[in-house]
């Protein structure tokens, strides 16, 4: 058998490296950069509580339903599957001490004495639950999976009381990212009896109020500062800043760069990147967004640049197709260009499609995501001058997820789309009008044809042939409008340190500390 966990800890490190790039040098990424330049060199105490702020409620407490990825990085401090990923990107060993994989298996090794937050000792039967779930194999029934990336996954083994082999249908080199899956107890779904093995457990759930969890004491690795974390949902923007200035609020992310600005000299501002395609995406399914032409107009009156500049201070990095710029290699960064700012290329396009006069488009935003509230605001002034007559429709995350990303039921919509470092998770919402996850209704045989083929190679040069093709296609047939990868401003009470900035989208509670006083 060959090892393979570093090779894609290699290819993590690398995408990790490209975000810390992005970051202009200046270790803005590492969670030790304060608004003041000076990084703290204190020791690290533990006790205590923080109140996190945060703009949407859970949408599921199921770790393998939830789909909002601002509640997947909530349950990250609670859930772990058999392999987790680390600062650098790396993805490291978590309820399985090790692993290999040898073409279409994939061997794990269960960490001797982990135990759930329950109290039960983690078996290899819950590892074959939890995936057979995941990938829709609970007693051959063959249904749906809920984790899509597990459909190359033929049956689970169980070797003895210690191992557990993953047989897959063809060889799939991009697999092990979505192996973080949590790890439940066998059957905890049946009866909503939901127990993880991460750093912290959960006390409680007040919907639409807060979410509470508090120290794993038997914790397998190393253990959490905090005694206790509450993550207080606060949708309003200026509700979030006064309660900052308050002091009833310790850390806030997500904030805009005017908010950032106003709490200078109050909390401690930290900056990294969201790791997010952020675009207005267009619903094929609704006219006249189904025309090519109108799609590359609206791309074409988008003033990237302004947007940035308006909105994230200049700080966000521009994106011109379904990946953003930690991919490295497989990012196409020569398309960031492909629609340059032209209101007259914008105008001869709408005439083309019969559209001299314009036409109404309502674009649909979550409200309690301020920063794309304020992009689709610069938006639609931006869209004014090319006779485009748009209007915003502010509604509810849990409207949001239910109308919009399920329901399809809107002309378009702001928001940002997040990613685990598989480049096929990205691009794969792309894939076929019948996948539940493309929302936008896209519809390309040639881009389904060369996804297929992409996640059935082996070879990495040919992967990054394919998707660069894929990438492509997104941006010639406008796809979207891709905006940017948006800047992560955290705002921290300044008797915190450790907050520490993932390149991919989560929020670690462990590592976070009060000094020494």
């Amino acid at each position: 058998m060959k090892k393979v966990r570093s090779a894609v800890g290699l290819l993590a490190l690398t995408l990790f490296c490209s975000v810390i790039l992005c970051g202009c040098g200046d270790d803005k990424n590492t969670g030790s950069q304060a608004s003041n330049g000076n990084v703290s060199s204190s020791e690290p105490t533990y006790g205590g509580s923080v109140v996190v702020g945060i703009q949407q409620d859970l949408d599921s407490l199921d770790p393998h339903k939830a789909v909002a990825a601002g509640t997947k990085e909530l349950l990250f401090n609670v859930y772990e599957g058999l392999v987790k990923p680390d600062p650098t990107g790396d993805y490291k060993p978590a309820v399985a001490s090790d692993y290999t994989v040898d073409d279409t298996e994939y061997t794990f090794t269960l960490r001797e004495g982990i135990t759930f937050h329950n109290g039960n000792p983690v078996t290899t039967e819950d590892i074959k639950y939890s995936i057979d779930r995941c990938a829709g194999l609970l007693d051959g029934s063959g249904k749906e999976p809920l984790v899509s990336a597990f459909s190359v996954i033929k049956r689970v083994d169980i070797v003895d009381e210690s191992v557990v082999k993953i047989i897959l249908k063809e060889a799939d080199t991009e697999l092990l990212p979505f192996l973080s899956a949590a790890i439940i107890p066998k059957n905890s779904a049946e009866d909503h009896s939901f127990s993880g093995t991460g750093p912290f457990e959960e006390v409680e759930w007040k919907e639409q109020e807060s979410y509470t969890i508090r120290k794993n004491e038997n914790y397998w690795g190393d253990p959490a500062y905090l005694d206790e974390v509450t993550f207080k949902v606060v949708a309003n923007a200026n509700t979030a800043v006064a309660e900052m200035q308050a002091g009833s609020i310790d850390i806030y992310p997500y904030m805009t760069d005017e908010q950032a600005a106003s709490m200078d000299g109050i909390y401690n501002v930290l900056e990294g990147n969201m790791n997010l395609v952020q675009a207005l995406f267009l619903n094929h399914a609704e006219k006249p967004l189904d025309d090519k032409r109108v799609r590359q107009a609206i791309c074409y009156a988008l003033n990237r640049e302004e947007i940035n500049t308006i909105v994230a201070g200049g700080r966000g990095h521009l994106i011109g197709t379904g990946l953003f710029s930690g991919f490295t290699k497989y990012y196409q960064s020569d398309l960031t260009d492909y629609y340059s700012h032209s209101v007259e290329k914008a105008k001869e396009l709408l005439k083309e499609a019969g559209l001299e006069d314009g036409f109404d488009l309502e674009i649909t935003v979550p409200s309690n995501y301020q920063f794309h509230v304020d992009t689709a605001q610069v938006m639609t002034e931006q869209l004014k001058q090319v006779g485009i007559r748009a209007k915003i429709r502010q509604v509810e995350w849990a409207t949001w997820l239910s109308d919009v990303y399920a329901g399809r039921k809107y002309q378009s919509t702001v928001v940002g789309l997040d990613s685990t470092l598989a480049p096929k998770d990205m691009l794969a919402k792309f894939y076929q009008s019948s996948s539940e996850k493309d929302f936008v209704n896209y519809s390309n045989p040639e881009y389904d044809e060369l996804c297929e083929k992409a996640a059935a190679t082996t070879d990495d040069d040919e992967k990054i042939a394919y998707y660069g093709e894929m990438q492509k296609m997104l941006t010639e047939d406008a796809v979207s409008a891709y905006v940017m990868d948006p800047p992560l401003l955290v705002a921290v009470n300044p008797k915190l340190e450790g907050y520490t900035f993932y390149p991919l989208y989560v929020m670690d509670m462990a590592k976070v500390y009060y000094q020494h006083s």
